[in-house]
């Protein structure tokens, strides 16, 4: 992987309590696209010129790696999430966020973001202009460079600024910028020391003319999934229960090991019209063979839990009515599905906007 030491400082990172030394200068940088340069040579990284109202930003964004751990990669292209309306307030300029949940960081799995399932592989090649994402990237970027409403929102590492040193690619002065635009956690042992929750990278783009958002979430095939809560570290997942009937996923169905998907959130209803305190959460068993979900639970914005009890038949459907301390806000929120192990199963979210018609349930 490519993309920790390429545009960094170089200064000593904190350690945490628990001995992790997440990422230093975490947090989001708002702006305005000037010019864009492909990926070209030994440089993997899709460069981005951003400007605040008095400072340039150089945003570098891994395309495509040259060590083999291959870069996968998500473009939601109407891109919704509660956290859109708090980033919409801020004024432009890099933020420090803190990682943590309920605030703007990014986490991948914890903030129900995006889907493992949804991330799409690139080829082990050399960069270059035909590289699909450089080119995916570059639809949306260069429409940012010609609509003078749209704001870009990076997410990732701070480096800078280099006072005295020119930026290598755009020749601004100083050098100042954000890199590891991607997942931060679930690293293998070389990358380790940059794991952290709440502090994973991304691109977001807004065109207020129709109110769209784009998302681009990058990540690399070496890097796990289901990682600890505290450190981000990959977990060593407890086998148990009875074993996937499908060879290693085939056909990229569940396993006991990687159990994403196998019961699915599909609707909630939020905001009952007859009984305001009155919430619900529907699941779908999508496999083939029983689930006990004892020792289960489902998780809100907070992570406050609620236990599950009861068996989901193959293809079944149950609604539980959400119970304290767990509550859905009408403000939009999250919605976390847990097996027995604390492995995420499924996770979903909803904004203020759809739950906004009382008695009306919200599909996924």
């Amino acid at each position: 992987m490519l993309s920790h030491s390429q545009a960094g400082t170089g200064r000593a990172q904190p350690m945490d309590a628990g001995g992790n030394m997440p990422l230093n200068s975490y947090g989001v940088l708002k702006g305005t696209v000037i010019d864009r340069r492909f990926a070209s040579g030994a440089n993997p990284h899709y460069q981005i010129h951003v400007v605040d109202d008095t400072i340039d930003y150089r945003i570098a964004v891994n395309v495509q790696s040259q060590d083999g751990s291959q870069v996968e990669y998500v473009v939601k292209s109407h891109f919704a999430h509660p956290l859109l309306r708090d980033l919409h307030e801020l004024k432009p300029g890099f933020h420090p966020l803190e990682s943590k949940p309920g605030g703007l960081g990014l986490d991948f799995i914890r903030g129900n973001l995006v889907d493992r399932t949804e991330f799409v592989p690139l080829p082990f090649s050399a960069p270059g202009p035909d590289n699909d994402l450089n080119e995916k990237l570059d639809h949306y970027v260069q429409r940012a460079m010609a609509d003078e409403t749209a704001l870009l929102y990076a997410f990732g590492e701070r480096w800078g600024p280099e006072n005295g040193k020119k930026d290598k690619i755009f020749g601004f002065l100083p050098g100042n910028g954000i890199h590891d635009i991607h997942m931060n956690q679930g690293n293998d042992a070389r990358f380790k020391k940059d794991d952290g929750v709440w502090q994973d990278g991304g691109l977001l783009i807004h065109f207020p003319r129709g109110d769209q958002w784009v998302a681009i979430f990058l990540k690399f095939q070496t890097q796990a999934w289901h990682t600890d809560d505290k450190t981000g570290h990959t977990l060593d997942i407890p086998v148990s229960g009875p074993p996937s009937d499908v060879a290693g996923g085939g056909g990229g169905l569940p396993t006991v090991e990687q159990p994403d998907g196998i019961v699915r959130i599909v609707a909630a209803l939020v905001n009952d019209a007859r009984t305001p305190e009155r919430e619900t959460v529907t699941l779908l068993n999508t496999s083939n063979r029983k689930i006990d979900l004892a020792g289960w639970s489902l998780a809100d914005n907070a992570k406050s839990k609620m236990a599950l009890t009861g068996e989901l038949q193959p293809g079944g459907l149950t609604t539980v009515v959400v119970q304290a301390p767990m509550v859905l806000s009408n403000k939009g929120g999250l919605i976390t599905l847990l097996n027995a192990e604390g492995l995420k199963v499924d996770g979903v979210s909803y904004t203020k906007q759809q739950v906004s018609n009382p008695g009306w349930t919200i599909v996924f």
